[in-house]
């Protein structure tokens, strides 16, 4: 069975690579903000009727 969580890297071992790695930033960001402006849509229905 493949692990889902992964361990840390070994000392030394390179790093991914830099696409992967602003993948998961992008990713990150876009889904945070995503959130964030559905609760403040959904509490501004809320208040404001």
């Amino acid at each position: 069975m493949r692990r889902i969580i992964e361990p840390p890297p070994e000392a030394g071992a390179a790093p991914s690579p830099l696409w992967r790695r602003l993948a998961w930033f992008v990713g990150l960001a876009v889904a945070g903000t995503s959130a964030t402006a559905a609760v403040a849509y959904g509490l501004r229905s809320l208040l404001m009727p």
